[in-house]
C-alpha cells in the first residue's frame, strides 16, 4: 500500500474532474488531464505550495476547514468525502493504533436481525464478518465464506480455493475486495499492514499487484453474480450502508436482481419467512459462532 494515500487521492481526483465540470474555460494546450493544480488551489482557496505539499505527502495534516473546501472544490459525494477525512486522520494518529472493532452494539443487532431473511452482515474495516444473519449462512455458509474465525471476506476471496467457484466474476470481486480494504483505514493503521504482509505472502501476486494499484473507493451499491453449490448462480444486488466512523463498521445486505434470484434465496428458505436466527461471530478465542 502507498505510504500517501492522501495525496495519491486527493490528485487522482482532480484529474478526473473536467475544467468545464467546475465552471473553467477548457483552454486549448492542456497537458495536465483534468485539473491544473492552480486552478484547484484557485477553486478551494488555498496557495498551490500548500497543495503541492499535500499532494507530495510532505503536509499530511490538513485542517477541516482545508478538507471541506478541497471537497467542496472537487465536487467530490459524500461517500469519498469520508474517505478523504479518514485518510487525513492518519497525521494525528487518531485511527491508526485503534484496533478493527470485534463486537456489535445491541440496536445495531437488533436492526440487523430486523432485515431476516435477507442475506446481511456486519462488517469491520479489514472485512472481518462481526454478524450476520440467518439469510446469509444459507447462501454463503455452503460455500465457505463463514468457515474463517472470525470469517473474513477478503482473506476467503483471495486464498480460498473455494472462492472462483462462488464468484464467476472473480477479478472484479478481488479488485473491489482489495479496494475496500485500502479505502476503510487510514494510511499507517498497523493491523491493515500486518493484513497485508499475510495476504502478499498467503495469495501471492494476484493480491499483491491490486495492493500496489492507485487508489480508488470500492462500489457501495451494484450487482454481484454469486454462485451457490446447490440453487446455482445468482444475480444479487448489493448494498452498503456505513454506521457512524466511531462503529468501525459496514452493513452489506444482498437483494435478489432478478425473478430467478428470488426463486433461487426462496428455496434456500425452508419453511418459508422467518426471522430471529441472527448470528454473532464469536470472540477470536472462541472456536464456533454463538445464536443471540
Amino acid at each position: 500500500m502507498s505510504d500517501n494515500e492522501l495525496g495519491a487521492f486527493l490528485r487522482r481526483c482532480r484529474e478526473t474532474v473536467t475544467p468545464a465540470e467546475v465552471g473553467l474555460p477548457e483552454g486549448r494546450r492542456r497537458r495536465t488531464p483534468g485539473l491544473r493544480r492552480s486552478e484547484l488551489a484557485t477553486l478551494a482557496g488555498v496557495s498551490v505550495e500548500y497543495l503541492t505539499r499535500l499532494e507530495q505527502g510532505r503536509d499530511r495534516r490538513p485542517s477541516p476547514a482545508v478538507l471541506g473546501a478541497l471537497a467542496d472544490a472537487l465536487r467530490l459525494p459524500v461517500e469519498e468525502r469520508l474517505h478523504l477525512r479518514i485518510m487525513s486522520k492518519a497525521g494525528d494518529g487518531t485511527l491508526c493504533g485503534a484496533p478493527p472493532a470485534e463486537s456489535v452494539r445491541p440496536t445495531v443487532l437488533t436492526l440487523l436481525g430486523r432485515l431476516e431473511p435477507t442475506p446481511a452482515i456486519l462488517v469491520n474495516r479489514l472485512f472481518d464478518v462481526l454478524a450476520w444473519t440467518d439469510g446469509y449462512e444459507r447462501l454463503a455458509g455452503p460455500a465457505g465464506l463463514l468457515d474463517g474465525r472470525p470469517p473474513n471476506l477478503v482473506r476467503f476471496t483471495f486464498t480460498d480455493a473455494r472462492a472462483k467457484a462462488a464468484y464467476p466474476d472473480w477479478e472484479r470481486v478481488a479488485d473491489e475486495r482489495a479496494a475496500g480494504l485500502r479505502a476503510g483505514s487510514a494510511e499507517g493503521d498497523p493491523h491493515l499492514a500486518h493484513l497485508v504482509d499475510e495476504l502478499v505472502v498467503t495469495a501471492g501476486a494476484p493480491f499483491a499487484e491490486r495492493a500496489k494499484a492507485g487508489a480508488r473507493l470500492p462500489r457501495s451499491a451494484g450487482v454481484e453474480r454469486f454462485v451457490h453449490p446447490e440453487v446455482g448462480e445468482l444475480r444479487l444486488a448489493f448494498e452498503t450502508l456505513g454506521l457512524p466512523i466511531s462503529d468501525d463498521q459496514r452493513l452489506i445486505a444482498y437483494l435478489p436482481a432478478d425473478d430467478a434470484a428470488s426463486a433461487g434465496l426462496d428455496a434456500l428458505r425452508p419453511g418459508g419467512l422467518r426471522s430471529g436466527g441472527l448470528r454473532v461471530a464469536p470472540d477470536l478465542s472462541a472456536s464456533s459462532p454463538r445464536t443471540r
